[in-house]
């Protein structure tokens, strides 16, 4: 699907089956989402250049993704979606200046494209040209790169909750083994921002250079301050990570400690019935020359000597401090 955007704000779905002759002087914004080859042949003619396929956005080199071209400007970012769900991904989107149009390619829908569309309607100002475009949209990129960390903090400091409350509430079985597929949810949603924020600070240093950004003060400033929030926002998910990894090593210690509990009620166990054991273990021989079989008292004594054997070494072990 082709949107073309103009800077009055008015919005049209272009088709290759109308083959305009060119682009209205007023279309400063063309979104291309989920293209056929069709449509990227359809906007290469109207644009005059050549449109990134999905293969193109998927090249990691850096050399690949940040260059220019025939006086237009080519950078591709990787985007976090499904931010709210369990399952985050990155999705490249290409962002190509070309004289004074933005156009990007997209092959998923970010909610951060879905929060600027919105905001379009209302700011027909912000769309003068390509440029101040693409800052605007990189701008709510990072804001909706905060919200998602903002959520994960609360998501987190939940989880932190849940995993050190009141340990004299007692867990349900398999517990804190639950909590491990949560943490992993939440390092991996961590480790996407991490990434998305890692190639949108990439792309704004290389932004930042381009003779078109640098000869327009006010888009200049403003893509600089967009770079600060992305490198401020870099930190938080660290520390956010940080975090996050802290809580994987506690858990992992809780659950050792109980396990260690577990071991330490066999130890006392152990320690309570092993020397009644062995008084049972003597008595119990058959041997024909045993005096003790004789006594009139033999069997109450056996009883109290079991008792004895279990009782006295239970509290030395209490007074050692070992149990």
């Amino acid at each position: 699907m082709i949107n073309a955007y103009s800077a009055n704000g008015s919005t049209r779905t272009l088709l290759p089956a109308e083959a305009l002759p060119q682009l209205p002087d007023d279309v400063t914004w063309i979104d291309l989402v989920n293209p056929t080859p069709q449509e990227d042949a359809y906007v290469e003619g109207l644009v005059g250049i050549q449109v990134p396929t999905r293969d193109d956005l998927r090249d990691i080199e850096p050399s690949s993704r940040l260059y220019i071209e025939k006086d237009a400007v080519f950078m591709t970012a990787s985007l976090v979606w499904r931010a709210d769900g369990r399952d985050p991904q990155l999705t490249d989107v290409a962002f190509i200046l070309s004289g004074n149009r933005l156009i990007t390619v997209r092959y998923a829908e970010p909610k951060s494209f879905q929060l600027f569309i919105a905001a379009l309607g209302r700011a027909p100002d912000e769309m003068r040209n390509g440029v101040t475009l693409l800052g605007r949209l990189l701008e709510t990129i990072a804001d909706r790169t905060a919200e998602i960390l903002e959520n994960a903090v609360d998501r987190v400091d939940k989880l932190s909750s849940d995993i050190f409350r009141d340990h004299g509430r007692r867990r349900a079985p398999q517990f804190l083994e639950a909590k491990l597929a949560d943490i992993a949810d939440h390092h991996r949603l961590i480790s996407k921002v991490r990434d998305s924020l890692g190639s949108l600070s990439r792309l704004l240093t290389f932004l930042m250079n381009v003779p078109l950004i640098k000869g327009d003060k006010s888009d200049a400033s403003l893509c600089r301050t967009v770079a600060h929030d992305v490198n401020t926002l870099s930190e938080h998910a660290a520390f956010i990570a940080g975090n996050i990894a802290f809580l994987l090593d506690a858990s992992l210690g809780l659950i050792n400690v109980e396990q260690n509990a577990i071991i330490k009620i066999f130890s006392i166990a152990s320690v309570v019935f092993l020397p009644p054991t062995l008084v049972a273990s003597i008595y119990g021989m058959n041997f024909h020359l045993m005096p003790e079989l004789d006594w009139h008292f033999g069997y109450p004594l056996a009883i109290v000597a079991m008792i004895l054997s279990a009782i006295i070494p239970f509290f030395i072990f209490r007074w050692k401090g070992w149990l």
